[in-house]
Order: structure tokens, then sequence, then C-alpha cells
């Protein structure tokens, strides 16, 4: 057997125990549904706010669509999706508090499946405030003109923004060893999501914000989510949104793998 079969059979081989890791934490979510409660009430609370209080905002000239729902939706929904990576932080910082994750290194299991089950929980997690507000788009009359694969990439794009977040979530706890990082991750996760093109498109801003909107990377994934939402979807707008996914995955899953070989036993 090659090198490349053997790696290849040993990740097969790590399949089941990613699979129990994860389930173990859905089972803590199915006890306690009151965590889903923010992430799936304060993208509601976008929607409503939002396209109540400046549905005016779409008359003018110069804005993408005629329905402030079309723009918000995809704020809100990767807001939700956010709340998932974040919630990976306080789930792997609760493991670390009860000792579990010491537990994990001293047995014979790949370090990657402590790394991988919590983003496949954080995956799963983030599916719930994407449908809702998708649906909650779609009965306040959002139009969807993307089709089968502008929603496809509605659920690219959440669940991998979700990951992204979860990741350096990982990395951060893993760091800081306690619940305090929670904090800091939902803080990072404002801080990117709100000057973006979450509300106004970038044609619109002027001055620092509009600089800021084109460098932050969120932009990249919420108008590639948000194609579904405008019009046709186009290549030109979704490689940048997965570039982005893909790199900030690498980078945090990176990072996180470094910090979790330090507190190797």
């Amino acid at each position: 057997m090659t090198a490349v079969e053997n790696r290849r059979s040993d990740y097969v081989a790590t399949l089941p125990s990613i699979a129990v890791l994860a389930q173990r934490n859905l089972i803590r979510l199915m006890r306690m549904p009151s965590i889903l409660l923010p992430m799936v009430v304060m993208p509601l609370f976008f929607v409503i706010a939002f396209t109540g209080s400046f549905d005016g905002i779409s008359q003018v000239e110069g804005y993408p669509t005629a329905k402030i729902i079309n723009w918000v939706a995809a704020f809100a929904l990767l807001q939700g999706a956010s709340f998932a990576g974040v919630g990976t932080a306080g789930a792997v910082a609760n493991d670390l508090d009860n000792g579990f994750i010491d537990r994990l290194l001293v047995s014979p299991i790949r370090r990657s499946t402590i790394l991988l089950a919590p983003l496949v929980y954080t995956a799963v997690r983030a599916v719930v405030p994407i449908t809702v507000v998708l649906v909650a788009a779609l009965i306040q009359d959002a139009d969807f003109p993307g089709g089968l694969l502008g929603l496809v990439l509605v659920y690219v794009g959440g669940v991998g923004g979700a990951l992204v977040l979860g990741s350096f979530g990982l990395a951060v706890v893993l760091r800081m060893g306690d619940i305090k990082a929670m904090a800091l991750v939902q803080m990072v996760s404002f801080l990117l999501m709100f000057p973006s093109i979450g509300q106004v498109p970038i044609a619109l801003l002027q001055g620092w914000m509009k600089t800021v909107a084109r460098l932050n990377p969120v932009t990249n994934v919420m108008r590639m989510i948000r194609q579904g939402f405008l019009g046709e979807v186009t290549w030109a707008d979704t490689w940048p949104g997965l570039l982005v996914i893909v790199i900030g995955m690498a980078l945090f899953l990176g990072w996180a793998r470094y910090e979790l070989e330090r507190r190797n036993p």
C-alpha cells in the first residue's frame, strides 16, 4: 500500500470518531434548545428592523434592488450563521474546563479529529438560522431570481462563513484556555459584519467606510450569497467569496492545530 493510500485510509478511519464527537455536541444542543435562540432571534430581528425602518433607502438612485429585503436577507442569514461559529468557541471552552479535551489528547485518536468534530457541529448549527432567515425573507416577498444555484451559494456562503469563524474560535479558545475567548470571537464577528456591504452597497458608501467595506473579506462572502436575491449568479461574484472561505479556514485551522499541539500532555 502506498503512502497516499495509507494516508487516505487513516482519514477514513477517523470519520467515525468525528461523527461521535459531533453527535455529542448535537445531543447537548437538543437538551438545551435555548442555545439556538440567539442565532435565530437576532437575524430575524435584523430582517424585521431593517426592512421596516430602512425600506425607503431602496428608492435611492443607484441602489441595486427595489426591495430592501433582497439586500438585507444576505446580511441577516450570514449574521445568524456567524453565531454558530461563536458557539463553537463556547462548546470547546466548556470541554477545556471539564477536562474533556485533555482526555482526548491522551487518547489514540488523530489530533485533527479534535478540531474537525466541532466544525461539523458548527456546519449543522449554521443550517438552522440560514433556513429560518431564508424562509422569513421569502414570506416578506423577497425575490430570488438566482434559482437553485443561488440557493446553493446561500448555504455554501453561510456555512462557509460559520466554519471560518468557528476555526478562528477554536484557535482563540485553545490559546486563551477559557470561556472568555467566546466574547472575543463574538466581538470580532460584529466588527467584521457591520463595516461591510451589509446594509449599503459600496457604490453608495463614502470616505473610510467605503475603503473598509472594500477591504473587508466579509464583503466578498456577502456578495456571493446575495447573488441569488438580486439576479443572475456569476463566477466573478462567486470566486472571491469562495477564496475567502478557503484561505480563512486554512489559516485559522493551521493556527488551531498549532495551539492544540502546545497543549499536548
